[in-house]
């Protein structure tokens, strides 16, 4: 599974051997797989400027989810013809051991061996200095992503619309591609060449009456130049004056003038505008796609920092100075033992917290002064990492 519960209990004695009761028995029950979680020893500062960083955490932390959600996909969107290979670009840098800071690797790997990065993040520094550079920098990602993606995607949907102009029917798609200066008379006086779309199963009547469908049509000027799947594009020369009769009485029969002007001007420019969005996607897909990869990479090792830093505020709001407490990674093993799993640490915890324990049990119970709903409080600190990052 790519979930984890990253929980902390007091350091004691009595509860440092209640962690090891939890871990013989999600051991043993085969319902999670556990690590220890290395936090540094940060400044506290006072607990009044913890209540506020508790908060403003838990905004910071939503925000980054939410950014790396969106920048994968993001990365789905530009890698559209790999989609396949998308996982394989959604990789965390480093954090395994100082010598292998510059490997890339699986987002599990990077979480279950978490080391907290002192270079980025200065653990001697106030907590709030911290958090700000976190928000700062991700703050950053977020403005150069929306820019970036524009600027793409604005490309990308007139490359589209070009490109749609292609395709279609012979009632909508461009011409300009599928017919020559050749079959046209231009520059003439009297004469003009006109484009009708005739039905498959009318090819024999438009070529026995075509003629015959007004006066001063040029005798077997007709051509079929193009077909899809219904209807076949056929030239036909007549007199610039009865063109409008002509088109009527082609109308009666079911043949559809289309509407076109050869143009070669126009159709060149059509091309080259072609070509140059061609042109410039395929110069921006690589620049674009490495940005994503390198800020998913920075935003998502700012998550898990962001993370380690609500257990620390949390764990020191709720267990009390001095800081004193142990932060466990587990893994659930399975969907189906996640029920089984909370049972076992409520159970193992119990004693932190007698009432939230039982409330747990009894949604009618209410946590005096208690702000979350039940469903979110236990007795010991719990945040939740869900790597289902394109779910």
């Amino acid at each position: 599974m790519s979930e984890f519960w990253l929980i902390s209990a007091p350091g004691d004695k009595e509860n440092l051997q209640a962690l090891e009761r939890m871990n013989h028995v999600t051991s043993k029950s085969n319902l999670s797989h556990n690590t220890k979680f290395a936090i540094p020893d940060f400044k506290v500062g006072t607990l009044d400027s913890l209540v506020g960083l508790s908060d403003e955490l838990g905004k910071l932390d939503t925000f980054a989810e939410s950014l790396i959600k969106r920048t994968a996909q993001s990365v789905v969107e530009v890698m559209e013809d790999s989609k396949g290979k998308v996982h394989e670009n959604l990789l965390a840098n480093g954090g395994l051991k100082e010598k292998m800071k510059c490997l890339k690797i699986d987002l599990t790997s990077f979480v279950t061996h978490f080391e907290w990065d002192m270079a980025k993040y200065p653990a001697k520094q106030p907590l709030v200095s911290v958090v700000d550079t976190l928000a700062k920098q991700l703050a950053q990602i977020e403005t150069d992503l929306k820019s970036r993606t524009a600027a793409y995607s604005v490309l990308k949907a007139n490359l589209e619309n070009l490109e749609k102009k292609s395709t279609g029917n012979l009632f909508t798609r461009t011409l300009s591609d599928i017919v020559s200066k050749e079959d046209f008379v231009l520059d003439s006086e009297y004469l003009i060449t006109l484009l009708v779309i005739v039905p498959k199963s009318s090819y024999v009547q438009w070529q026995r009456t075509y003629e015959s469908l007004s006066d001063m049509v040029v005798p077997r000027s007709t051509k079929l130049i193009a077909e899809d799947s219904e209807a076949g594009l056929f030239t036909v020369t007549l007199f610039r004056k009865v063109t409008e009769d002509f088109k009527v009485k082609a109308k009666e029969n079911k043949f559809i003038v289309r509407e076109f002007y050869y143009d070669e001007k126009e159709i060149k420019r059509e091309r080259e505008e072609m070509n140059r969005l061609l042109s410039d996607k395929k110069q921006q897909y690589g620049p674009l796609l490495r940005w994503l990869k390198v800020n998913f990479s920075e935003a998502f090792i700012a998550w898990i920092h962001i993370k380690a830093l609500r257990v620390f505020v949390e764990s020191v709001l709720r267990y009390g100075l001095p800081v004193n407490f142990q932060a466990v990674l587990l893994q659930p093993q399975k969907k189906s033992a996640t029920k089984r799993l909370r049972e076992v640490l409520n159970s193992v915890f119990r004693h932190l917290d007698e009432v939230a324990a039982a409330s747990i049990l009894d949604a009618s119970v209410e946590i005096p002064g208690l702000q979350l709903s039940n469903q979110d409080y236990f007795p010991y600190v719990y945040f939740h990492i869900d790597l289902s990052l394109l779910d």
